[in-house]
């Protein structure tokens, strides 16, 4: 029997989306639906995703595997001037961070999790704004799927009358078929003493 963890992770094209931490196994059906999850995971956990590196096919180039970390990931180099002179450094957002995930495109056409590192090696910031930001979205998205579960509702009811009306309809067409049936079975009956008559006065004739 599957994990009960298993199966609400299995797929994050569920609305509980924003509750998900991202784990191995997880399915996409696109690059970019990958891309938006770790997004939404990292402004809720306060880091900036960072696109990185992709694998692609030596046959047609299509991309069949990507990353997307921190922002912090990796460190600055220094940038030597025209006559070797070391230019000033700007300030660096890279700490070597290793946070990750890599997707990778399964035969299935399912994008999957195939590794997720979680720690990060600088303090994450999570703005008000940002937080109440995703409480907005998640109550929006809360309120349209409540709305569609009852247009739904409101929906099936009327296919189930609909249905109920069709069902009597053949009910009733049926039964008038079954007298008429009856009816003529009924008919035959009375004809066949009538029948028999008839082939004995032919008889006698003869």
């Amino acid at each position: 029997m599957e994990d009960e963890d298993d199966s609400a992770t299995k797929n994050s094209n569920n609305t509980d989306d924003f509750a998900i931490e991202p784990r191995e196994g997880i399915e996409f059906e696109s690059e970019d639906a990958a891309k938006m999850f770790y997004d939404d995971y990292s402004r809720r956990l306060g880091f900036v995703m960072r696109v990185m590196s992709c694998r692609r096919s030596e046959k047609d180039g299509r991309i069949l595997a990507r990353r997307f970390g921190c922002n912090k990931e990796g460190h600055c180099v220094s940038i030597r001037g025209k006559f070797g002179s070391v230019r000033k450094p700007r300030p660096s957002t890279r700490e070597g961070c290793k946070a990750m995930i890599h997707v990778k495109y399964d035969r299935s056409g399912k994008w999957v999790i195939t590794k997720f590192v979680k720690e990060h090696n600088h303090p994450l910031v999570v703005s008000p704004r940002e937080a109440r930001h995703t409480l907005d979205e998640k109550d929006k998205r809360i309120q349209e799927l409540t709305i569609e579960l009852r247009n739904k509702k409101r929906l099936c009811a009327a296919y189930k009358e609909q249905l109920d009306a069709f069902a009597k309809i053949i009910e009733e067409h049926s039964n008038q078929i079954a007298k008429k049936v009856e009816n003529v079975v009924n008919n035959l009956k009375e004809f066949e003493p009538l029948e028999c008559a008839l082939l004995r006065s032919k008889q006698d004739a003869i």
